[in-house]
């Protein structure tokens, strides 16, 4: 501070401007502090209308209780509010505002109008201010509700409005704003119009999924998990995606609390800590997650734009919601399917006078035959079981709560192997194909990690001992990563200056796919360095585990069966542990639409 310079008190219309900052900053925050404020005054109808993306022109139309005409002067005072009272309500807040500094906000840097009347009095109030000077107030006939518009935003900080996006820009941030609150309020009926023009209109019946449907796609929609669940004081309605429909971003995530739209780290590492291993790296799911928490167990009063929320335990809400959406996730639902996107191709027709060969026709048919026939003797394309039945009466899929089918491996019935890749299996309504190296890796890389869990290893003492060669990068950190080995079941020692001398191996595992899983596991130490922390560890396990049975390894009935059954008491069967799937469901319904019987 220089010397000498004298302290002044801002003048009161300065003050407010630069109060009015912290609070809206664009057109967006004017718009998400109007509605907010219509949901509290109970609305069940709610009209959204900008011109120019909000900056020139925002109207907010609703029908909620309204504002007496003794009070609407009162409402623009800074911290005034019906919301709360002392410092008690802030330890329980129930509504989406309560700071009371959004309405005076806005009127510091617009030119606003109010319209506004409760059901008990005969006439409303009409209330003009510019800059945050009242310029008119005058009674004046209106319908129950309130009507709010905010012209020329910005128009006295000039700073504020140059450094504004496009009109474009900014009008999609708004549309997307109102598009999350028609979903986390499924009761109130949203119209959003934009520039003269109406976008969307929900219906306010009750649906999150007609919502969805109304507000995004029928094709986004169609392809998500519903999810309803409950635990103690916490309820999480959600909507997700299957892991093989992703995006390579976060802009189809929407996260609402108690009502309220936020930003949360915690929410976003449980999501993706739920789809762990499920999606390719880099990938994102679709997510609209609407959680219910105990008011007092959550601070909401951290930041003017109440964006960011605390919870009183972290660990606890995490873990509920990481439980709720594997749950889903597990379900038949979050298979993968099979997308066909017009498998036809219009076939050559034949014109009228050309003559067709018949004879000619069926010695072609006759050689693809023989040819086929001879690929089926060699077990490379298709091996199919001799069996009488296939299937069984009874369905092995399980109705669970919150309308999710528990999806059960062991329940099919493998038909065959397509390309000695491929196992086919079937339940009495769907098809499924396996992919048999994917799913063993998932085994494998289950049975890895439990060893290290397990005080007793289960170990196989060899008779004739292996010796692996490492490099000598490789063997300057042996102290590290063999006491790792033998976490995992290995019998392992020095032997030599860069050998290793294994004596016993984990007994899930044959002694070449050990010796094929050492040989990755070493290599991968010397890109990855000392193991040092479960995460690297983890990563380099996934990497290693190239032993798994591999394309074209012809497997048969036993083994494939012993292969499903593996599967099914994994932790996560859907997906390997470099997040390719393990399995692809084909419905009746879907081979129909292909033959084009449906």
């Amino acid at each position: 501070m220089p010397q000498n310079s004298e302290i002044n008190l801002l003048p009161a219309k300065v003050a407010e401007q630069i109060a009015a900052g912290e609070v809206v900053d664009r057109p967006l925050s004017a718009v998400k502090e109007l509605v907010e404020n219509s949901i509290d005054a109970g609305a069940d109808s709610i009209v959204l209308e900008i011109k120019n993306g909000g900056k020139t022109y925002i109207r907010v139309t609703d029908n909620g209780s309204g504002i007496s005409s003794g009070q609407v002067k009162k409402a623009f005072l800074r911290h005034a509010t019906s919301k709360i009272k002392n410092t008690d309500d802030l330890r329980s807040i129930g509504t989406l505002g309560f700071r009371g500094e959004a309405l005076t906000s806005i009127a510091a840097v617009s030119k606003l109008a109010i319209i506004t009347k409760t059901a008990e009095e005969n006439m409303g109030t009409h209330m003009i201010i510019e800059g945050g000077a009242i310029l008119e107030n005058n009674p004046t006939g209106c319908p129950d509700g309130t009507t709010l518009i905010v012209t020329d935003l910005f128009y006295n900080t000039p700073a504020r409005l140059k450094f504004m996006k496009t009109d474009s820009a900014e009008g999609a941030m708004i549309i997307d704003f109102l598009s999350k609150m028609a979903l986390a309020y499924p009761d109130i009926r949203f119209r959003m119009i934009n520039n003269g023009t109406v976008l969307f209109a929900t219906r306010g019946n009750g649906s999150i999924y007609h919502n969805i449907l109304t507000v995004y796609s029928k094709q986004t929609a169609n392809s998500l998990i519903e999810i309803d669940e409950r635990e103690g004081e916490y309820r999480l309605i959600a909507y997700i995606s299957p892991s093989d429909v992703n995006r390579p971003n976060r802009r189809g995530q929407v996260y609402f609390v108690n009502g309220r739209s936020i930003s949360s780290k915690i929410l976003e590492a449980a999501v993706s800590t739920a789809y762990k291993e499920r999606m390719p790296q880099g990938r994102n799911p679709l997510v609209y997650f609407f959680l219910q928490v105990p008011s007092d167990k959550l601070d909401v009063n951290i930041h003017p734009n109440k964006r960011e929320i605390r919870f009183d335990d972290n660990a606890e809400i995490s873990d509920f919601v990481i439980n709720a959406l594997k749950k889903g996730l597990q379900s038949r639902e979050g298979l993968p399917s099979l997308r066909t996107k017009q498998p036809f191709k219009p076939v050559k027709s034949v014109n009228q006078g050309e003559q067709v060969d018949i004879k000619s026709l069926l010695s072609n048919k006759r050689k693809e035959t023989a040819s086929t026939e001879g690929l089926n003797q060699n077990n490379r394309h298709f091996t199919a079981f001799e069996k009488e039945h296939y299937y069984e009466t009874n369905t092995t899929v399980n109705i669970g709560t919150n309308q999710n089918r528990a999806f059960h491996i062991d329940g099919l019935k493998p038909l065959g192997s397509v390309f000695a890749t491929y196992i086919l299996a079937a339940d009495d309504t769907h098809m499924y194909l396996l992919d048999q190296h994917a799913a063993h890796e998932r085994i494998l890389y289950e049975k890895i990690l439990e060893q290290f869990k397990q005080e007793e290893k289960d170990t196989q003492i060899l008779i004739a001992p292996l010796i692996i060669e490492t490099t000598s990068a490789t063997a300057g950190n042996q102290e590290l990563f063999t006491e790792e080995l033998c976490r995992m079941g290995f019998v392992i020692e020095a032997f030599g200056v860069r050998s290793l001398l294994i004596k016993g191996i984990p007994s899930f595992m044959g002694l070449q796919q050990a010796r094929d899983f050492l040989d990755g596991f070493l290599s991968e130490i010397e890109d990855y360095g000392p193991v040092m922390d479960r995460t690297k560890l983890e990563k380099i396990i996934t990497k290693s585990c190239k032993s798994a049975v591999k394309a074209n390894d012809l497997l048969n009935e036993e083994e494939i069966a012993h292969l499903l059954r593996e599967l099914s008491e994994t932790e996560n069967p859907f997906s390997c542990p470099h997040g390719r799937p393990t399995i692809i469901l084909l419905s009746k319904q879907d081979i129909e639409r292909l033959f084009k019987r449906g």
